[in-house]
């Protein structure tokens, strides 16, 4: 089969599986629902505080959004692995490679699709809580974040689908990276500060920020955590090529 085959029978599965569909539009659905509570309710005052940020303000839900896309990534691959679905992909397609390809293309494409929609849609929507406060994509700053928000999301979507690709098990994936997430930076951001900045979520999330702090820029710090995607997507590829269906 071409590429082209493949990427279409793949999005096929993406928009038809019901809890592959669900997790992508919860993207879009929880980041602007944690949008609208936290500006519409607190935004005001957050933004009259000394030292505000503006920018990373605006898109404070995408913390809440990425562990909908770190779901959807995981959820888009481990569906393969159950009741012997992998074989029956890998006979439609036996090149394991193109098959891989195909599949982290399609999960790629539609989290980047979706991220960019979620963060240009969560920055428009809450800029409407904040009256005199609000700012636009004309802000220094805030067009970058917009951006590299959609990015942002990809990205942590396909880190989950790379590591669920070698380790077959979305609940896996998902007991490894929210603890990542939500935990380990807090724990040690005292003791090993340095090395808590190259962490998948906190290098990435640089690109938020109007002027970032530390060693990393926005850009380097999107590279830091497109790093960490690419090298879960190789052990992934090599898991899918190396083990039985």
């Amino acid at each position: 089969m071409t590429l082209t085959g493949v990427l279409h029978s793949e999005w096929i599965k993406i928009s038809s599986v019901r809890s592959i569909y669900g997790s992508l539009t919860a993207v879009l659905a929880v980041t602007l629902a944690v949008t609208v509570l936290a500006l519409g309710t607190v935004g005001r005052e957050q933004a009259e505080r000394a030292g505000a940020e503006p920018v990373f303000d605006a898109f404070y839900a995408l913390n809440f959004g990425q562990v909908a896309a770190i779901a959807f990534g995981a959820t888009a691959i481990s569906s393969e692995f159950l009741d012997g679905a992998l074989r029956i992909s890998l006979a439609a397609v036996p090149r394991r490679s193109l098959f891989y390809a195909a599949k982290m293309t399609a999960v790629g494409g539609a989290a980047l699709v979706v991220g960019l929609l979620t963060s240009f849609t969560a920055f428009l929507v809450g800029q409407l809580f904040l009256g005199e406060y609000a700012i636009g994509l004309g802000h220094p700053g805030a067009l970058r974040a917009a951006f590299g928000g959609g990015i942002y999301l990809a990205l942590m979507a396909l880190f989950a689908a790379g590591l669920t690709a070698l380790l077959r098990s979305a609940v896996a994936v998902l007991s490894l990276l929210i603890p990542l997430l939500l935990i380990v930076p807090f724990v040690f951001v005292d003791i090993a500060a340095a090395a808590v900045d190259y962490l998948p979520d906190r290098a990435g999330q640089l690109v938020l920020h109007q002027n970032p702090e530390g060693s990393l820029g926005p850009w380097s710090g999107l590279a830091v955590t497109a790093a960490w995607a690419a090298a879960a997507l190789l052990a992934g590829w090599w898991a899918v090529r190396r083990r039985d269906a």
